[in-house]
């Protein structure tokens, strides 16, 4: 994917926790990287005039903690309201920085830049229009677009820097421009260098109060395109702040998760400097989510760490490729990470307890319905099984457990903690080996059909996991590894971004054959569907469909919680669909990226529909629009009836 020279620049070590050190970038009232902590900000939904709207909003925003406020400035009316919106904002006493979210409109970029502390422009549409089309360049004829945009984006780069305002250049993964596409195509390489051509006409105007994104609805493709970004950067001599988010991340636990796995992913590894957390939901409910993932990572952030030694690079950051391991059982080769649910807390175990780990057995028929969202194991500890298991489900016991009552069973296998057990196992029977911190490799000696079990109650869980996966494959061992994450936290909002950043982290980098949460303050059925939404995220187990569904803006055209809600209601059971659900059409065909079909607002009550970025539908009734897109749907052949309850 990119020169195998940049690995190494990706991060300071990817083996110990050290924040990237970016230069300080002033804005406003604020600073953003350097020594700074990292900086939580939303975006307005409302309509930029409607100046008691937005200020009331901002409000709410700010005294939840929102330290920069963004709204929309699409045309020069929005960009010069942004002077009466600041102005109440002032006048009420809220005196956070305020940022222009611009599209398309030079000229209401440079109103904006006279007004706020910070514009946002997208590389992929200030200076270029987008008609999907696939265009030949020479050097030459690739040059003189190059000098046209720099015609085009000099004059806003020489105001912001007489007015002191701070820009961020916002690469977005689905609105690259088509001459970006031509020459790159729809790659992290893409995104980077269409960031790049914009912060290097910066640097020769001796600019340097910028901020960076590289923002996708893919979260491997997010956070490959800011490793490579970082890289390129290091590469020139380069630090600029981060800001980090996942477009359209949706709204509930998949929004949740999906931030959780992109923004997290690389706050692990020291990169990011302010985060937003796109939900489609009120701005003010995104700010407790964001400041939860940023607060282990903040200055003052007590960690509790297990010194590491470094290890060499086994994985390319740029490029997703699974990790080989020996197939043992469903675990490793080329199937799909397999989950663990943990009933070990439970007096007894019966029937009842599989529903939550997607078994609902029938005493009529006699057999079990198995769910979307069926575990593959079930963890029971000490406890005994005395009825008859589904076919697709394995139970794993602790050893002398399974000595005793699972031994000869079909579908049962030994957990080993204690280590001097395994000399008791013969070298050819399945069997799970828990591993922490102090791993040695030696012990698999004999056992090619151990599967690993790796866990650790230190806080750099993703380095110290890294750690036991580069020692293994370096001592010349392939066997198949779970990852477990386990919590006491009351807070399920906390255990989802946590388990989704910590595990997250290690399978986009193709590390992991299955995964295993573990918190008995939480229900069977929270930690199933949270398990199933983290492989969902990271794109390796497709189980329900998926909503690519952006945040509201002022320049959305329809209310879109209430439209999601309903077009989730009405294809919740289309396992792998993705739809892509946008306000307008800037977050329209381009930003809903590998979206199989979208429903995008194109004036008021108006929707388009499309099939991936082809609109078929024009102007479809708003009232109607839901039913259209099922029938879209049907039309080519994607369509299953729900299940009856």
């Amino acid at each position: 994917m990119s020169d195998s020279s940049l690995r190494d620049l990706y991060c300071l070590d990817p083996y110990k926790y050290h924040r990237f050190p970016t230069r300080e970038v002033k804005v406003g009232k604020i600073a953003i990287g350097g020594q700074n902590p990292i900086r939580i900000q939303s975006m307005t939904t409302t309509d930029t005039m409607d100046t008691e709207g937005s200020v009331a909003q901002s409000a709410r925003m700010i005294d939840a903690g929102c330290e920069l406020v963004r709204l929309t400035a699409p045309s020069k009316n929005e960009a010069e309201n942004l002077r009466n919106i600041r102005e109440s904002l002032r006048k009420l006493g809220y005196d956070a920085p305020l940022v222009a979210d611009i599209h398309f409109t030079p000229n209401a970029a440079e109103i904006a830049a006279k007004i706020v502390e910070k514009v946002r422009v997208n590389p992929g549409n200030y200076a270029d229009k987008k008609k999907f089309e696939v265009i030949e360049y020479t050097e030459e004829s690739y040059q003189a677009e190059l000098e046209r945009i720099e015609a085009k984006f000099t004059p806003l780069v020489l105001l912001c820097k007489e007015q002191g305002t701070a820009m961020r250049i916002g690469t977005n993964h689905g609105s690259l421009s088509d001459r970006i596409l031509s020459r790159y195509g729809d790659t992290p390489e893409g995104m980077v260098e269409s960031a790049m051509e914009f912060i290097r006409i910066c640097r020769k105007h001796d600019f340097h109060e910028l901020v960076i994104s590289m923002k996708a609805s893919n979260t491997l493709v997010m956070v490959q395109a800011y490793r490579l970004l970082v890289a390129t950067m290091r590469r020139e001599n380069m630090n600029y702040p981060l800001h980090l988010g996942v477009t359209e991340a949706g709204d509930g636990e998949d929004g949740r998760v999906k931030s959780a796995v992109g923004i997290g992913a690389l706050l692990e590894d020291g990169l990011g400097d302010t985060i937003r957390v796109s939900l489609t939901e009120a701005p003010e409910m995104e700010i407790p989510v964001a400041q939860k993932l940023a607060a282990p990572f903040q200055p003052d952030a007590k960690r509790k760490v297990f010194p590491l030694d470094p290890e060499p690079l086994n994985f390319n950051p740029f490029q997703f490729e699974r990790l080989f391991s020996q197939k043992t059982n469903n675990i490793g080769e080329n199937q799909v990470p397999v989950v663990v649910s943990d009933l070990s807390d439970r007096d007894t175990i019966s029937p009842a307890n599989l529903f939550s780990a997607g078994y609902n057995y029938s005493r009529e028929l006699d057999k079990w319905n198995i769910q979307d969202l069926a575990s593959d194991y079930i963890y029971v500890g000490a406890n005994t099984v005395d009825f008859e298991i589904p076919g697709t489900l394995g139970i794993i016991a602790d050893f002398e457990n399974y000595e005793a009552n699972f031994k000869g069973r079909k579908q049962c296998y030994p957990l080993v903690s204690d280590l001097r057990d395994l000399s008791k196992i013969a070298p050819e029977q399945i069997c799970f080996i828990r591993a922490d911190e102090s791993f040695d490799p030696a012990i698999l000696k004999g056992h090619r059909h151990a599967v690993l079990v790796f866990s650790t109650d230190y806080d750099n869980k993703t380095q110290i996991f890294r750690s036991l996966i580069a020692r293994m494959r370096r001592a010349g061992y392939e066997n198949a590894f779970l990852l477990q994450y386990g919590s006491t936290e009351a807070d399920f909002e906390s255990v989802q971004l946590e388990a989704s950043r910590v595990l997250g982290s290690l399978l986009v980098d193709g590390m992991g054959d299955g995964i295993w949460i573990r918190s008995k303050a939480h229900s069977l059925s929270q930690l199933t569907s949270l398990s199933f939404g983290i492989l969902q995220a990271t794109r390796l187990r497709i189980s329900r469909t998926e909503y690519i569904s952006c945040p509201s803006c002022g320049r959305t055209l329809f209310d879109l919680q209430e439209t999601t809600a309903k077009i989730r209601k009405e294809t919740a059971h289309l396992k792998g669909i993705k739809i892509g659900i946008m306000g307008c059409i800037v977050n329209g065909p381009g930003e809903m990226a590998d979206a199989d079909y979208g429903y995008v607002g194109t004036g008021p009550g108006k929707i388009n529909l499309y099939k991936e970025k082809t609109v078929v539908r024009k102007n479809v009734n708003e009232s109607e629009a839901v039913h259209e897109l099922i029938e879209l749907i049907k039309e080519y052949g994607d369509w299953v009836a729900p299940k009856e309850a």
